[in-house]
């Protein structure tokens, strides 16, 4: 609901009282309510005819504007989101960190894109994979020395995606290893 239209109807007004008390013609008051936003002379005169501001006009419509912009309409910051994807690495050996720290900075630094979700949705599914790759080799018993090896290309695998993807974000503003859905 426009804001013209909220106030007129708290004032018990129609658009023809209105129009009257205003000088301003019904069609110009029913575009306003649609959505035009008036300006100068009209702003002032309809302002003065509902006896308020000309700014309590403006300021609701940009709120109103303002709630209208989704979180993909945010524009994206390439820099921050590189700040996110490589956040990841120093906590990569305590696995819901790897999760948590860039989850909170997308918060923290305002960009809830596509790119953001997928870094994380990447990090999710490595934390689900490493234990079970893990399990797998302490299972079949390749013994101790396989073992470590297999922990070392586990934590390999991961850097080489972010450092990858960093370097992808920087060249074409998107991830080279990216999942097909977002996990959040």
């Amino acid at each position: 609901m426009s804001k013209l239209k909220e106030i007129r109807e708290r004032k018990n007004l129609t658009q023809e009282e209105l129009a009257e008390s205003s000088g301003i013609s019904v069609r110009t008051i029913q575009r306003i309510e649609a959505g035009t936003q008036p300006k100068g002379h009209t702003l002032r005169v309809l302002a003065k005819a509902l006896e308020t501001t000309e700014s309590e006009f403006q300021n609701i419509e940009i709120e109103t504007k303002d709630l209208e912009i989704k979180e993909d309409q945010i524009p994206a910051n390439y820099s921050l989101i590189k700040v996110i994807n490589l956040s990841s690495i120093p906590c990569m050996f305590l696995p819901p960190l790897n999760i948590l720290v860039p989850l909170f900075l997308m918060f923290k630094l305002k960009q809830k894109n596509a790119i953001v979700k997928q870094i994380i949705s990447v990090q999710i599914i490595y934390t689900i994979f490493a234990p079970v790759t893990f399990l797998l080799g302490i299972f079949l018993k390749p013994g101790p020395a396989l073992t470590i090896i297999l922990i070392i290309l586990i934590v390999l695998s991961n850097i080489f995606i972010i450092l990858r993807n960093s370097a992808e974000i920087d060249r074409n503003k998107e991830l080279l290893y990216k999942l097909n859905f977002s996990l959040i």
